[in-house]
């Protein structure tokens, strides 16, 4: 979604202008994750439309990702932490084994001139890159190559590494007032080169699946690309189709 297309347009139907408004509110940061959206019936009455309509246009933002709907709470802006649903792509538990969390280890955080390819997916050159590794059971699972735009995330580097935990998103959100509203993932398959072979205890050329993913803001902005490598042989993905 951009920018552009949260502006109201009259010959839309009244549940999708309502939508666009309260989108602009959340990227204005109006609310926090924790925080209730006002109810369904003051919202109809600030809007002068009916609670249906209200109901409507909330349940479109939530199947967009950007609301959580809970039974006898409320409305609230969904929490960015699903940087998690790399580990979708890859197996996470042992056959017969409970499901095990990675862990999670920050190695760098520098200020460095993107290369081509990122500077045109972030929109510039000027970018924070961080290293970061994953792990089960202390082997080495997943490692992450990270890029941010200096100009949204200045002083990111300086964080103390136990205030930023498993999860960059929620970190993103909270100190930078950036939020994730969605991402692209785009997967393949190379061999290791020099430093992913360090990282994840393999053999320089050992094939490896690779999930490049782009971040976006509320305004459809760039606001992160990175690229994770795992060893080939964990690679798993399930989709069900109807």
């Amino acid at each position: 979604m951009t920018l552009a297309s949260t502006v109201s347009d009259d010959r839309l139907p009244a549940y999708l202008r309502l939508r666009d408004d309260i989108a602009r509110r959340i990227a204005a940061g109006e609310w926090k994750p924790d925080e209730a959206l006002p109810s369904d019936n003051r919202l109809a009455a600030e809007h002068a439309l009916s609670v249906g309509t209200v109901r409507k246009a909330l349940q479109k933002l939530s199947d967009e990702g950007l609301l959580e709907r809970r039974q006898g709470a409320g409305t609230f802006l969904r929490k960015p932490a699903f940087d998690a649903t790399l580990f979708r792509f890859f197996q996470v538990r042992e056959h017969g084994a409970e499901q095990s969390i990675p862990s999670s280890r920050l190695i760098s955080r520098t200020q460095v001139t993107a290369t081509e390819h990122v500077a045109n997916a972030l929109g510039t050159t000027e970018v924070i890159r961080i290293e970061r590794l994953r792990c089960l059971s202390e082997q080495p699972f997943l490692y992450e190559e990270i890029f941010i735009p200096q100009a949204r995330f200045a002083g990111f580097e300086a964080i103390p590494a136990e205030e930023i935990g498993p999860l960059l998103y929620p970190v993103y959100y909270e100190r930078f007032g950036v939020f994730v509203a969605q991402a692209e993932d785009v997967v393949s398959f190379g061999t290791a080169d020099r430093t992913i072979a360090l990282r994840l205890g393999l053999t320089e050329g050992d094939p490896v699946a690779q999930i490049e993913r782009t971040a976006f803001a509320m305004t459809g902005e760039a606001i992160e690309w990175r690229v994770a490598s795992g060893r080939a042989d964990r690679f798993h993905y399930h989709s069900r189709i109807g």
